[in-house]
C-alpha cells in the first residue's frame, strides 16, 4: 500500500522506508513501512529503529512459514532485530490465511502462533503480551473488520 518506487511496485517488495502519519483522539501515529527483503535490511533497520511497536508479518502458507522460522529465516531475523533495536511492543500478523490447507485453518494459525511464541520468548518478548491476528492481505480478511471466513477468531487478549 505504501510502496511508491516503481521498482517496488514491479517487484512486489518494499525497498525503501515509507511513512504515513495520522492522528487519533489519543495518539499521533506514524506508520513506517520497512522492507522485509534481505537485500534491503539496512533500510529495515533504519525504519525499525524509530518504532515503538512492530507488526511482524508471517506467511501462513505451507513451506513459507517454515522457511521464515528456520534457523536463518527472515521471521527470526526481523523479530530479533526489532527486539534488539528496542521495539518492546509486537503484533504478529499471520498472513495468507487463504492459502492454508484447508483455507483459513484455525489449527494452522494455532501451530504458527505456538512456534512464533516459542521463538520470541527466547529473544526477550513475553508472548502473552503479543497480539496474534490471522489475516489475508490479498482478500482483506481481518484487516479492517472481522472476517466471516475465520469465525473462530474472536480477537486477541494480551497481558499488559
Amino acid at each position: 500500500v505504501l510502496d511508491k518506487l516503481k521498482a517496488e511496485r514491479e517487484r512486489g517488495i518494499t525497498i525503501d522506508i515509507a511513512l504515513w502519519k495520522f492522528e487519533t483522539a489519543k495518539y499521533y501515529v506514524t506508520i513506517i513501512d520497512a522492507p522485509g527483503h534481505r537485500d534491503f535490511i539496512k533500510n529495515m533497520i533504519t525504519g525499525t529503529s524509530q518504532a515503538d511497536c512492530a507488526v511482524l508479518i508471517v506467511a501462513a502458507g505451507t513451506g513459507e512459514f517454515e522457511a521464515g522460522i528456520s534457523k536463518n529465516g527472515q521471521t527470526r531475523e526481523h523479530a530479533l532485530l526489532a527486539f534488539t533495536l528496542g521495539v518492546k511492543q509486537l503484533i504478529v500478523g499471520v498472513n495468507k490465511m487463504d492459502s492454508t490447507e484447508p483455507p483459513y485453518s484455525e489449527s494452522r494459525f494455532e501451530e504458527i502462533k505456538k512456534e512464533v511464541s516459542s521463538y520470541i520468548k527466547k529473544i526477550g518478548y513475553n508472548p502473552a503480551g503479543v497480539a496474534f491476528v490471522p489475516i489475508s492481505g490479498w482478500h482483506g480478511d481481518n484487516m479492517l473488520e472481522p472476517s466471516t471466513k475465520m469465525p473462530w477468531f474472536k480477537g486477541w487478549n494480551v497481558e499488559r
